[in-house]
């Protein structure tokens, strides 16, 4: 009998939703609420069979957040593990074209914030290193 061999990991992507303010014209970064797990993240989702990172990333942002997006450059992947088995998240950068927002099962709520006040909102500290990343990649640092 072969040992098995290593878990195949779960493929998920989403983005680092951006807006300017419609305000004060400062930068805004969308979080969403998952009420499953009571915690605050980027919209981000299981990827299809065969599915584009990219396009699963689109789409999920448009299912959490009723908005549409325009993709900018790529962040980093994440890993991390869920029950025993790997996953990996791959993100981009991508500003808020338009939508509305409806509330549903997954994600119950949604704000629009500084980054600095996004940072200090999100659950886990992978998707505050993510804030950090995006700042970077879009020179707003």
């Amino acid at each position: 009998m072969t040992p098995p061999g290593p878990a195949v990991p779960i493929l998920a992507a989403g983005c680092v939703l951006w807006r300017r303010s419609p305000v004060d014209e400062g930068l805004e970064i969308c979080l969403v609420h998952r009420p499953k797990y009571d915690d605050w993240s980027h919209p981000k989702g299981k990827l299809k069979r065969n599915e584009d990172a990219l396009a699963g990333a689109l789409r999920e942002v448009e299912e959490e957040t009723g908005h549409t997006c325009a993709p900018g450059p790529r962040l980093p992947t994440v890993h991390y593990v869920v029950r025993g088995r790997p996953k990996q998240v791959r993100y981009w950068a991508a500003e808020c074209d338009g939508g509305t927002f409806t509330p549903n099962s997954e994600v119950d709520r949604l704000l629009w914030l500084p980054p600095a006040a996004a940072r200090n909102r999100l659950t886990q500290p992978r998707d505050k290193d993510l804030v950090d990343a995006f700042l970077s990649a879009l020179h707003f640092a």
